[in-house]
């Protein structure tokens, strides 16, 4: 076991081996006192003619006086630093003696220098000398490092406070950075304070740090949550532009591979269904399935096309049921025995002229008498505003006998007008002006819904306070007046020409007349507005009847050129 010298603190005590904090303040207190006494050699070499009974006592002391030791040159103002970063030790000035531990007791050793002794003087008081000596020499050789041993001891606590004498130095360099203790690679560290700690022993940091740099850490990192986050967004981002990019040609595989919807059975209720001059197959498809009476287009028309060889169908009115499978609806209309005879349909909608022309080509009765027949409308209660029996042919399925009249026929088709006027609660005295508005709805509605907004519309139209001018600008009226029916739009000198009484871009207000036969939900509509401030519309898409309703001339003008965008892919419906 090694112990400490007597002179130091807690010498003659067993305790461990010495840290870095403790060696470097070990040796500045010998470097001091090295100096100090070379300094009191080189006085006492001074004062070598002055008898040794009377001393010279040192500067500034009185004669007499007690002289006293030199003061500790490490006391100094000192400060408590919490420092737990390891404090490098320094070099001595100069070579000087290893010290040397005994195993029982300290021994102080230090060639060639002679002890200092502490002898009476003549006064009672004891005085300080030096006896006069050759200046003190140093060897030139290295001196091996100063060695300590110690038993293994457990650790004090790992916190640990040191004492650092205040730096006189004003460039503000560390005394540590001048150098190292010779002995630094040495030392045996047992503290958990980072000063305590011998260059010998790395810390945990230190080893995990040459680990690092020994080898690649492969191991895969976790990514955090803003990692995770970016990656599921880019993911999403490819599967909706895959969705964007791949949905047509994938609808297209699904639709070829996927039978088309169809109804099974041959269907419940009756309908009348009506084949007309010139229908091909695809129109009567298309009517099916706008009749209610198949699923889809689709279903009927490829059964069709795989018919050998190809079916006729003849015009007339064909007695039929609703929600029919394809083939069932395609062997009825093959069959003659449901044909109906002496039976027509008037569409909603229909000009007058065109439906007296259906009943005359089913019935064989001359187009002729029926116009002359229509000709007086007073004589079948028409109100006196009636000019012409058009408003007051109800869209409707008709069966007629083989000998009826012309007058017999006209009679019943309007008799069917003031039935359903009545259902609806019109009195008689509200019905024309009830049908001219329901015939505008009508002709100018596509889908359901839009029959009451075009109904409001009308109404804030007429309204002066809404709409100042009360014109209506339908389009419908211009063509009711000019007699033709084959184009949804009008020209520059078609809305501004006042020869034409329904041109409602020139004259305020309802139309003379009605232009069309309006059925059950016009009327309704008619009589029962939606609630809005639309001032404007316009049919966007004639196939689908979608239909665009403003408030203003802005929005009303951005979906006009909507529908003109539309007028040029479909230059069928144009003039």
């Amino acid at each position: 076991m090694t112990h400490l010298p007597p002179d130091s603190p807690g010498g003659g005590r067993d305790r461990p081996p010495m840290t870095r904090r403790e060696a470097r303040e070990a040796e500045q207190r010998r470097a001091a006192l090295l100096a100090q006494q070379q300094l009191e050699q080189e006085q006492a070499a001074a004062q070598s003619a002055v008898p040794p009974s009377q001393p010279y006592p040192p500067a500034g002391e009185q004669p007499g006086a007690a002289v006293r030791p030199p003061a500790e040159p490490l006391d100094v103002p000192r400060r408590p630093v919490y420092d737990r970063d390891p404090v490098p030790q320094q070099w001595p000035a100069e070579p000087q003696a290893p010290q040397q531990w005994t195993g029982g007791q300290q021994q102080w050793q230090a060639e060639p220098q002679a002890p200092q002794q502490w002898q009476a003087g003549p006064t009672p008081l004891q005085q300080w000398q030096a006896e006069p000596q050759a200046p003190q020499q140093w060897p030139a050789e290295p001196q091996a490092p100063q060695q300590w041993q110690a038993e293994p001891q457990a650790p004090p606590s790992e916190t640990t406070f040191r004492w650092q004498l205040d730096d006189p130095d004003p460039s503000g360099r560390s005394r540590d950075q001048e150098g190292q203790l010779p002995w630094d690679e040495e030392l045996q560290g047992w503290s958990g304070d980072p000063d305590d700690e011998p260059s010998g022993r790395l810390s945990r940091a230190e080893r995990r740090a040459l680990k690092r740099q020994g080898y690649d850490d492969e191991r895969p990192r976790r990514r955090g949550p803003w990692g995770c986050l970016v990656g599921l967004l880019v993911f999403a981002a490819l599967v909706a532009g895959a969705v964007f990019f791949l949905q047509g040609p994938i609808n297209s595989i699904i639709e070829r591979f996927t039978p088309a919807e169809d109804f099974e059975g041959s269907g419940t209720g009756e309908l009348v269904f009506m084949i007309h001059e010139g229908d091909t197959g695809a129109d009567i498809a298309e009517n099916l399935v706008d009749e209610g009476v198949t699923a889809s287009y689709d279903a009927f028309y490829d059964l069709l096309l795989a018919q050998t060889p190809e079916p006729e169908f003849h015009p007339g009115a064909y007695q039929l049921a609703e929600q029919m499978s394809a083939q069932a609806a395609l062997d009825a209309l093959l069959d003659p025995a449901n044909k109906l005879e002496n039976t027509f349909v008037i569409q909603e909608g229909m000009w007058a002229t065109n439906a007296l022309a259906e009943a005359a080509f089913v019935t064989g009765i001359p187009v002729e008498e029926l116009q002359a027949a229509a000709a007086n409308p007073q004589a079948y209660g028409l109100p006196a505003e009636a000019t012409s029996i058009e408003g007051f042919l109800f869209p409707a399925t008709y069966t007629v006998e083989p000998n009826i009249t012309a007058d017999a026929l006209v009679k019943m088709l309007v008799d069917r007008s003031f039935e359903s006027l009545d259902a609806a609660g019109v009195p008689p005295e509200d019905r024309w002006r009830t049908v001219v508005k329901a015939s505008l709805i009508e002709r100018e509605a596509g889908l359901r819904d839009d029959y009451y907004k075009v109904s409001r519309v009308i109404e804030n139209r007429l309204n002066p306070e809404l709409f100042d001018s009360g014109l209506l600008q339908f389009d419908s009226t211009v063509h009711y007046g000019l007699g033709d029916d084959s184009v949804v739009t009008t020209t520059d000198a078609e809305r501004a020409d006042p020869a034409n009484p329904y041109n409602t871009y020139v004259h305020p207000g309802l139309p003379p007349g009605p232009i069309g036969n309006p059925g059950d939900l016009a009327i309704d509509a008619a009589l029962h507005p939606a609630e809005g401030p639309w001032l404007y519309f316009v049919t966007v898409d004639l196939d689908t009847g979608e239909t665009v309703f403003s408030a203003t001339i802005e929005e009303h003008d951005a979906a006009v050129e909507r529908f003109l965008a539309w007028l040029e892919e479909h230059p069928e419906y144009g003039n």
